[in-house]
């Protein structure tokens, strides 16, 4: 009888009732790790506004404006300086009337702003100086074209620049010396091809500040003449100098003369024996740097 009661109750009533709906679940979020983008699909409406800010060219209007209001912005806060337009100073370093060319392969000498008083271009490959290099400068102290590869000076390439006192044309190629400005103190062209025919005879006489004159490692056959009493410092070693007179760095005519200023000369790697020309050095406080035996 019990039996049959539960096999009744299975086909009348287990149909009636419905089956429960699935549990909804929220769909996962992943985030990346410190960032507040979330990494699941796009809504329809996201990829619509999104699709409207990418052209057809593939770029993207928004980020394109975005990076143009920011590039109008950098433009309206920079102030130009009063060197920046000039290439020169694109090129070297412009710094309170000092500018340093170093090491940029210029082959001139470049364009300077008006108040320049330091020139620094040395380790470049300029060939020539131009009288017209330095016509507008007058205000330049200090030029070192150390290691270069100059050749020719044009005739007059200094000669407005009457507040130069230090120049260096060491290490280049030069045959002959310019006309050098009048209140020189420092001359360095050490390291060239200078022989005795390339500097004239009054190339150093009215240099009456001329204290430091660098003239070694050239092709000097003699010592240059009219020396100026203030020369403190003389280099001429490792030349081609093989004779001295009474005259070079005295006065034969006068036996009482003596060259107060200078301290030291430098003859070594002269094939001349300093020792056979003791007169010429009577007037001097040390005996030059050479050889003697």
């Amino acid at each position: 009888m019990k039996s049959l009661q539960t096999t009744f109750f299975l086909f009348v009533f287990v149909p009636l009732v419905n089956a429960a709906p699935p549990i909804q679940q929220d769909p996962l979020l992943f985030y990346e790790y410190d960032t507040d983008v979330t990494m699941g699909s796009l809504t329809q409406q996201d990829y619509e506004i999104q699709s409207k800010d990418i052209r057809k060219d593939g770029t993207n209007t928004s980020l394109d404006i975005f990076l143009r209001l920011q590039g109008d912005d950098s433009e309206t806060n920079a102030q130009p300086t009063k060197d920046t337009n000039l290439p020169t100073c694109l090129l070297c370093v412009c710094l309170s009337g000092s500018v340093y060319c170093e090491e940029i392969d210029i082959e001139a000498v470049p364009p300077l702003p008006k108040e320049t008083a330091y020139l620094y271009a040395r380790f470049n490959k300029i060939k020539r100086i131009a009288a017209s290099d330095f016509a507008d400068i007058t205000t330049l102290r200090r030029i070192d074209f150390s290691g270069n590869r100059i050749e020719e000076i044009e005739d007059g390439a200094f000669s407005k620049l009457l507040l130069l006192e230090e120049l260096s044309l060491a290490e280049n190629r030069l045959l002959k010396l310019p006309v050098l400005p009048p209140k020189l103190t420092t001359f360095n062209a050490n390291q060239n091809r200078i022989k005795s025919r390339g500097i004239k005879a009054n190339a150093f006489k009215k240099l009456t500040n001329l204290a430091y004159l660098y003239l070694g490692h050239n092709a000097l056959e003699s010592v240059p003449l009219n020396l100026p009493e203030s020369l403190r410092i003389l280099h001429l070693q490792y030349n081609n100098i093989t004779t001295i007179t009474d005259d070079t760095f005295c006065k034969s005519n006068n036996t009482r003369y003596i060259r107060t200023f200078m301290d030291e000369i430098r003859m070594e790697g002269n094939p001349i024996l300093l020792a056979k020309h003791v007169n010429a050095f009577s007037c001097l406080r040390t005996l030059p740097v050479g050889t003697y035996y």
